[in-house]
Parts: structure tokens; sequence; C-alpha cells
């Protein structure tokens, strides 16, 4: 049997919205706009200097359905390049672009074979003796097991089947075309191209089962390297398996410790610092996009609480000293704690003795409890379920959850740290 090489990638979300971009303009925010473009251009790139012999993408090309025409344009430009260079791809719809997701369709080059929605089927590459065997999504929700309805493996070719799954709800992934790592083992197959979870991962080897992650991380869940797999198969074997990176911004999160700062000029200091270390570690040349998560028990704790805005500026504009396209500051979060024990100042006879005692007496409260859950966590579960998927607030996400003494609790620290920021 020949050797050849592929290219099996996922999850592009083309011209996906990306969240933190409000009201930020420059050369960062530009570029975090378009990553997802530059991305699978990179991809397409990878395919023609590497020479592939093909292109697999397991699903969720898109992200939704288009707001225009202009995203489908793109998409067929840069088929056209692969078409070029005599590249095939094979193309399999999952989740976000099922075919009931998406109103507007263009024609693509014929170098594209789309997987069909109605059944699994196969397509053959005879030249290379490679059978590939996948299913498009017709519905956004497949709850349907599909690989138990795939076909038997091809004799005397190298099978891979291409599947959009959840694989039991992975990583926190909505669990669709729900099927377990035996299914897959069981089936016969050489390799398994899946999509969906955006965490590359080799779940098995021979037969290989593999998830590429998303093309490009779009928010602070989606950290580290991303893009596709270059796999090299020699005799009907996998002989090499590598994780080619694809992304133009890398996300992170820093957490600063700020138990030794000993001035608030001195928290600038540690932003700098931790950024320009973060860049030389992390960012691989690329625009590094950070969370910062500031944390420790630190005397400055109320003065930070109530400079949170002053200090994403500071944190903003230490990115923009490291060079306009070198990193970006989506959010900084204050997680630091007074030194104050709250113990202590409960036990003391003024004011804020009683405001704290009050406040620890709060979570025991069954009508101040029922108040919050019916003010706030009904309506809080009322959210569709994308976007509850996607809080990231702790205290709505405690609302959520309807952990209401949890909710108080972390309500009553900020305020106690707050009050008390003028002793400290």
């Amino acid at each position: 049997m020949a050797s050849f090489r592929f290219l099996h990638a996922a999850d592009i979300h083309l011209d996906s919205p990306l969240k933190g971009l409000a009201g930020q303009e420059g050369a960062a925010a530009e570029r975090i706009r378009m990553a997802t473009r530059e991305a699978l251009g990179q991809l397409v790139g990878l395919a023609i200097e590497e020479a592939v012999d093909f292109l697999i993408l397991a699903g969720d090309i898109y992200d939704g359905d288009w707001r225009d025409y202009k995203t489908g344009l793109f998409f067929t430009a840069e088929m056209a390049r692969l078409k070029a260079a005599r590249i095939p791809v094979f193309l399999l719809h999952g989740n976000h672009d099922a075919e009931s997701q998406i109103t507007k369709k263009l024609a693509l080059p014929d170098n594209v074979a789309v997987f069909a929605t109605r059944k699994a089927e196969t397509l053959q590459l005879d030249d290379l003796k490679v059978a590939l065997h996948g299913q498009s999504f017709r519905e956004r929700d497949v709850t349907d097991n599909l690989a138990l309805s795939y076909p038997d493996p091809l004799p005397g070719h190298f099978n891979i089947g291409v599947l959009h799954t959840g694989l039991g709800g992975m990583g926190g992934h909505a669990n669709y075309a729900p099927c377990s790592l035996n299914d897959l083992v069981g089936k016969g197959y050489d390799y398994w191209a899946l999509g969906h979870v955006h965490r590359h991962q080799v779940l098995h080897q021979r037969p290989h089962i593999v998830f590429p992650g998303n093309l490009q991380g779009r928010h602070i869940r989606e950290t580290g390297a991303k893009g596709a797999y270059l796999v090299t198969v020699e005799d009907s074997e996998v002989v090499d398996l590598a994780h080619l990176p694809c992304d133009l911004v890398r996300w992170t999160e820093l957490a600063i410790s700020l138990t030794a700062a000993p001035s608030f000029g001195a928290v600038i200091d540690y932003l700098r610092n931790h950024l320009e270390q973060a860049v030389a570690e992390l960012a691989d040349g690329r625009l590094l996009a950070c969370r910062i998560l500031l944390q420790g028990r630190t005397e400055l704790h109320g003065q930070l609480l109530s400079a949170e805005d002053h200090l994403l500026a500071e944190a903003r504009n230490c990115a923009l000293s490291l060079g306009e396209e070198t990193a970006w500051v989506e959010k900084l979060v204050i997680a630091t704690e007074a030194p104050l024990d709250p113990l202590a100042i409960a036990e003391r006879e003024d004011a804020l003795g009683a405001l704290q005692r009050m406040l620890q007496e709060a979570g025991s409260d069954e009508t101040l409890r029922d108040q919050i859950e019916g003010d706030i966590g009904q309506m809080a579960r009322k959210l569709p379920p994308e976007l509850r998927r996607e809080i990231e607030d702790p205290l709505l996400q405690m609302a959520i959850e309807g952990d209401q003494a949890a909710l108080i609790e972390a309500v009553s620290s900020y305020l106690s740290g707050r009050l008390t920021a003028g002793e400290e």
C-alpha cells in the first residue's frame, strides 16, 4: 500500500464572533477579530507547504448561519488554493454548521467532497487505497449514535472514520452524536478523524482516535496552542502524528500573587513583569491574549477593589508597551483577600463589627435566601442553555446552580473588603 500524509482539522468556526472585544480598538483587537480567517489561511498554507495528499475537516467549519456571503466566499477562496495545489478536501458538517443551521449556500470547488446528511457514506481515493466514511449533521441536535451505522471497513484500504461527536460529553461539550471509545475501536477502522471537542488529544492508538481541537482559540476557556494533526501513514500504519499550530492568537490566564507587593505602584510593576515573561515563554511569536488573575492575601485588597477599572487600564497599557500586536489583556479579575480576619472583625464593638456579624448570619437567613432565589435564581436559569454554559461570572454561576449560601458568602466577602479598605 502507498505511503501518504494527510492533515486532520476541525472546528474552524469561521467568522465566529469573539468575546471581550466590545469597545476595543487597535491592531491587536483587529487581529483577534480576523483570527479564525487567518487560522484557516494558515491551515491551507501548511497543507500546500507539506504537500499533503488530502485534508479532512471534521465539522463546524462555520459557527452558524452566515451573516452575509462574505464568509462563504472566503472559504471558497481558500479551498480554491488547495485545488490549485491538487489537494482533495473531505468535509463533514457538525452541529454548528448542520444542514438546518445554514440558510445560505455557495457551490464549492470540485476538489471538495462533502459527506451526505441522510446516512453515512464512503468516499474513496483509489490511487492511495484510502476509504473515508462519514456523515454530516442534518440537524444541530443529533442524539443518535451515528458511529454504529457507519459502513464496514473496506478490505485492502486504509479506513478513516470522520465523525463529529461529543464522545460522552468530553470537556463539558454537548454530547452530540454520542458514542463510546469501544464503539470506535470495534469498528475496525485504522484512524478516526473526530471533531467537536476543542482540546487536541489522542485518545487511542492502533486504531488512532484523535481530536485535533479547534483551529483558533476564541476565548479564555480555549488556552494553549491550537491547530491540526499531520498524519503520516506507511504500509497501512500510522507512523507519525504531529500537532501543527495554526493559531494567530494564543490565549492564556496569568495568575499573579500580590502577597509580597509593598504598594499599589508595585502592582503595576508586577503586571508588566508577568506580561513580559508570559510573552517570552508562551506566545511562540503570536499575539498573546491574556486574562489576568490577581490573588493572594494583601493589605492592598480594598484599594485594588476600588481601582478595578484603573488596574485594567494599566494592564492594557503594559501590554501596549510591549508592542501593538504582542499582548492584549481581555480581562482583569481581582481575587485577592484582605489580611484582616472576618472573624476578628465580627468581634469588634463598632459599626464594622456589627455589619460583619450581620453578613455572617445572612447565609443562614432563609427569608433572604428565598428572596434571592425568587429575584435572581429563577431569572438566571431561564437563560438559554448555550448562554448558561458560557457564563464565567462566579456570582451568576452560583445563582444558576441555586447555591444561595455561597452567593451570599461571596458578596459578603466583597463588601467586607471594601468597607475595611481604609484600615489596611
